[in-house]
């Protein structure tokens, strides 16, 4: 039996596993295949606290993962096949290599991938001029022209937080009119630096090594043009990994797990989330693992 299983390996599950590992509770970490998670797909980090040069996403992951087994955590590289919770009792997790689990508290730190185009040149140029996160990256496109795909309040906030940094934004969305809240949506269209192409919708991202601009299609007539730009930012939403307590615990209409009352708790007492998983708003990996310390706080407390 034990005391603290943690299903994911990025910010909130690794640091989920270094409070818990210091908290002497032995956690052990579900890592999935892709250990690290989102993180290790981000080639520079310039807004973690602690790296004023930057750090490679895949390089801040693997320290954060030697911190935690420096403590005691334990990593076992599998995905969760099913998960059996129970309200406050125990915790039974079944692996894709056959394993069984039965743990007193479960942290759920599975985070969430973004909605991508679905392209071909879009998945070669990721990190070279393609990104899915304005606060992550923008700073790269200072005095460059860049593009945001999407009409929701999303893509809005990525837009305007673009324009601190590039010469244009160029928003593209695949209707006349935006899906994002009024006052969003006018924020957007009213500022200087943002001008829209309306239903449209980029069929290719042209470059060989970066990003030189975007092919879209007019929906209306099915005319193709070519837009020059040096970054293109997707803003369709995301994804929250969490198929897997689908029907289990309480989650919002878009997947992601509900808290309660500000903390790591869901309604099942001794089932914790912590970070993207259930995080609809902010998705940064500092707020993820300062996420995972609190879910593994609170499971200590529980435990206690």
């Amino acid at each position: 039996m034990e005391k603290v299983v943690i299903i994911g390996s990025g910010p909130a599950g690794y640091t989920a596993a270094v409070y818990a590992a210091r908290a002497n509770l032995e956690p052990l970490v579900i890592s999935g295949n892709t250990i690290g998670g989102l993180l290790t797909q981000t080639s520079e980090v310039e807004n973690f606290p602690g790296f004023p040069e930057g750090v490679n996403g895949y390089e801040l992951t693997m320290k954060m993962q030697t911190q935690a087994e420096k403590f005691g955590a334990r990593l076992e590289i599998a995905n969760v096949e099913k998960l059996e919770l129970t309200d406050g009792g125990v915790q039974k997790i079944t692996l894709d290599n056959g394993n069984v689990i039965e743990s007193k508290a479960l942290i759920i730190a599975t985070g969430a991938t973004p909605r991508w185009l679905g392209l071909e040149s879009e998945e070669r140029l990721k990190n070279c001029g393609v990104s899915a996160c304005a606060t992550c990256d923008g700073a790269f496109f200072e005095d460059m022209k860049v593009v945001v795909a999407g009409g929701g309040d999303s893509a809005m906030e990525e837009a305007l937080f673009l324009t601190k940094f590039a010469s244009e934004v160029i928003v593209v969305h695949r209707r006349n009119e935006l899906r994002a809240s009024k006052i969003m949506a006018e924020r957007a269209m009213n500022h200087e630096k943002i001008r829209f192409v309306w239903n449209s919708q980029i069929v290719e991202i042209l470059g060989e090594s970066e990003v030189t601009g975007i092919k879209v299609k007019n929906n209306a007539d099915n005319s193709e043009s070519v837009i020059e730009c040096q970054g293109v930012f997707v803003a369709l939403g995301h994804v929250p990994a969490t198929e897997i307590v689908k029907g289990q615990i309480d989650m919002d209409d878009a997947g992601f797990i509900k808290l309660e009352n500000n903390t790591s708790m869901t309604n099942l007492a001794g089932v914790f989330g912590a970070g993207d998983c259930a995080d609809h708003r902010y998705r940064q990996a500092i707020t993820a693992a300062a996420a995972g310390c609190r879910a593994a706080i609170d499971a200590e407390r529980y435990l206690g």
